[in-house]
């Protein structure tokens, strides 16, 4: 297989839309302003799991490296605003800077071949790196194995499980149940990997990936 980095995707408000990147590094706490701000209530953190709404807003980093949602810096009255709109009134924003403000790992990789299957848009899945030619479901054989991209190395932990987000059409945010039941029919609700930085570096898309398979481990899968 030829692979390379089709595209690079950060998200700087946790469970608001994305942006995508044509180059970015990767460092241990995977890509930088990745997730650095995120939604709170008095509960505790707020997600799109349940607060779906959150999807129609937009966080970005600004030159500066400010997080903003819709172009307002994340702790404007503007920017709340937003949030309490789509969160709820007794929402708020704060900046979380330890891995802890990632699910699992993070990065999360997804590639072509899973994508095509799937056969819905990208942006339900929130991939950090989408790698192109693969083949078909391969990447289900790829947990333990390594992305080699320039000089950074990524490892491959495990498929990722997908939750209710998966739903929510992130163009209208119709809520469409029967995606993430299709995705636990035909994927056993696993889809893209749940990944880690083992060495930092510059990715870029375009960008030639080199999958170094670890022998030690039994990667087959079978339908």
């Amino acid at each position: 297989m030829a692979l390379r980095v089709a595209q690079l995707w950060r998200y700087p408000v946790k469970s608001l839309a994305g942006e995508q990147l044509s180059t970015t590094e990767v460092g241990l706490d995977g890509i930088p302003g990745d997730r650095n701000v995120r939604v709170r209530g008095p509960e505790g953190v707020r997600t799109a799991r349940r607060q779906y709404r959150l999807l129609g807003l937009r966080g970005t980093l600004d030159a500066l490296g400010h997080p903003r949602v819709n172009g307002h810096l994340w702790n404007s009255d503007e920017a709340v605003e937003l949030i309490k709109s789509a969160a709820g009134q007794d929402a708020w924003l704060e900046a979380c800077s330890d891995l802890g403000r990632f699910d699992i790992l993070p990065l999360l990789v997804a590639t072509d071949g899973a994508l095509a299957a799937f056969g819905r848009d990208v942006r339900r899945l929130r991939p950090n790196i989408i790698i192109e030619g693969v083949e078909g479901l391969a990447e289900r054989q790829w947990p333990g194995a390594e992305l080699h991209i320039g000089n950074a190395v990524i490892r491959l932990d495990a498929l990722r499980g997908r939750c209710h987000m998966t739903t929510i059409d992130p163009d209208t945010l119709d809520v469409n149940p029967a995606v993430l039941r299709d995705i636990v029919r035909r994927f056993d609700n696993k889809l893209a990997l749940d990944a880690e930085v083992i060495r930092g570096g510059t990715i870029r898309v375009g960008d030639r990936v080199t999958l170094v398979m670890k022998p030690e481990r039994d990667l087959t899968w079978s339908v």
